[in-house]
């Protein structure tokens, strides 16, 4: 057995089963152990920020790591705008990069870098294998410490570590349980909500969803503590039944308004709101001055535990959340409006759907319109990095593949993964993909005058413009497999959205706004 197969073994040992890859020279050992190993799937993308997107997406719905593979620092190098979005989704994922052998290295072949220069910012745990022997070691490592510390590890392999004699498969490592809060700081913010004083809470990861959301729930309901989670959310559990989460708004303006009234906040895994950027003269903190911020549970730490004790510690342990009403509008009819586009979705959501959201400017009404319907997650871009939305819904797919799938994409974000649409076909995925093409970078027409560059002439707003020629994403959905319809109305749109929900393959969508 090779270092390559005693890898892929130990992956799978681990409870790694999906790899989302795209390979070259020096990984072809590692790809044909994959012939060899029938418990690892392997799902390939044409690009590589694909593959990181998906691998997001798996770990948000699957609570475990998947396994990327990435041809040398390049490879890994497309990659990294969707990285960057999971590390900041704070979720598990074991990143493969292949090297060049160790002999090779000093020849400075065209293709050679620095893998782990590009890889560090990125990795909670890296490590280079330095010989075939310690590679199974080396992937078990990797994987407990992504499961332990629910980050990314990167593991470079150089080719003669996978070709050469390996070990055989490595044990599972132990993985290590996320720290509870002191029973200090649990009573510290139970002192806090017993003051009556406006408090918000903050929740972040597995706070949005399962246990955890429903500890919070109880809390708001005995304290009347209004629950938030931030503007970009790995995960939330949402619709009719569920305990209702307000999301701190984007624009600066708006969030200052609506955080206005709160004098404590407490943080339950998530950061201090801040603006996405500086602009002139407006504050980057949109809480007021006064706010007495307080972490409940740092990143890391167990925030569902923290959540339930802190709700023992009020006497809120048996006390009924405020659930959202089970209470939907009627599909819109007529000319497309983006409140009739966000009414539409709502009306016709399925139940335990999982959305992918990207739509930017287009879809900013969707979640307020949808919070009465049937329960569903809901997952958005966590980096600001763009083209996540539909590679997030394949890994989500791939997780929950007896679950409907509604990504909501921008027209612009779309275009940088557009190759996810292969993936979905190829695999044959319950996704249902709604372009919303505006023909625009519309968010950056309101950035432009947000950060006051002055009045936008000609040549500045054909860089904000995405026409001349328009895309059509319906040739481009069927170039790669997936069947197409472009709407022009309202009516057109909940019939598309009918029919694709019905279907179990993968569709594509395209409103003409």
């Amino acid at each position: 057995m090779n270092g390559a197969e005693s890898l892929v073994r130990t992956l799978v040992a681990s409870g790694v089963e999906i790899c989302f890859a795209n390979p070259g020279t020096s990984e072809m050992h590692f790809v044909a152990a994959l012939d060899r190993v029938a418990e690892m799937r392997c799902v390939l993308a044409l690009f590589e920020g694909v593959v990181s997107g998906a691998a997001d997406g798996y770990a948000r719905m699957a609570e475990k790591p998947a396994c990327t593979l990435f041809h040398l620092g390049p490879g890994f190098g497309n990659g990294i705008a969707n990285m960057h979005n999971a590390k900041r989704a704070n979720v598990p994922i074991v990143n493969i990069v292949g090297e060049h052998a160790t002999y090779h290295k000093r020849y400075d072949a065209p293709l050679n870098s620095s893998i782990e220069t590009l890889a560090g910012q990125y990795s909670a745990w890296m490590r280079s294998s330095a010989n075939s022997a310690d590679v199974a070691r080396d992937g078990a490592e990797a994987v407990a410490a992504a499961r332990s510390k629910r980050a990314i590890s990167t593991l470079i392999l150089p080719a003669d570590t996978a070709w050469n004699e390996g070990s055989g498969i490595a044990r599972p490592m132990p993985v290590t349980a996320p720290a509870m809060p002191a029973a200090s700081i649990i009573e510290r913010a139970a002192k806090m909500l017993r003051t009556g004083v406006p408090t918000m809470i903050v929740l972040t990861g597995d706070a949005l969803y399962g246990r955890g959301l429903i500890a919070a729930g109880r809390i708001a309901a005995k304290t009347g503590a209004t629950l938030f989670s931030p503007y970009s959310t790995a995960r939330i559990q949402r619709g009719a039944g569920l305990p209702v989460v307000d999301r701190v708004p984007y624009v600066v303006e708006q969030a200052v308004e609506r955080l206005k009234e709160y004098r404590q906040m407490i943080l339950v895994g998530a950061a201090a709101p801040v603006t996405f950027f500086a602009y002139p003269g407006k504050s980057s903190v949109p809480t007021p001055p006064d706010c007495d911020i307080y972490p409940l549970a740092r990143q890391g730490e167990d925030y569902a535990g923290a959540l339930e004790a802190l709700a023992e510690a009020i006497g809120a342990a048996k006390t009924e959340p405020h659930r959202a009403k089970a209470e939907r509008p009627l599909a819109a009819s007529g000319a497309i409006t983006l409140q009739g586009l966000a009414q539409t979705v709502a009306a016709l959501l399925p139940e335990n759907a999982i959305v992918a959201d990207e739509s930017i400017t287009s879809g900013r009404g969707m979640m307020a319109a949808s919070k009465g319907a049937p329960p569903h997650d809901w997952l958005t871009n966590t980096g600001g990095s763009i083209g996540i939305g539909m590679p997030l819904a394949v890994g989500a797919a791939i997780a929950a593949p007896e679950r409907p799938v509604l990504c909501l994409e921008a027209d612009g974000s779309g275009m940088y993964t557009v190759q996810s649409l292969w993936t979905m076909a190829r695999e044959k995925l319950n996704i249902t993909t709604v372009i919303f093409s505006n023909r625009a970078y519309a968010i950056l027409k309101g950035e432009y005058a947000n950060v006051g560059a002055g009045n936008m002439g000609p040549r500045a707003l054909d860089m904000l413009e995405i026409g001349r020629p328009d895309l059509d994403w319906v040739s481009l959905a069927k170039g790669m497999g997936v069947p197409g319809t472009r709407v022009t109305d309202l009516d057109q749109f909940a019939a598309s959205l009918r029919a694709g929900f019905a279907d179990s393959g993968p569709k594509l969508i395209e409103v003409v706004l």
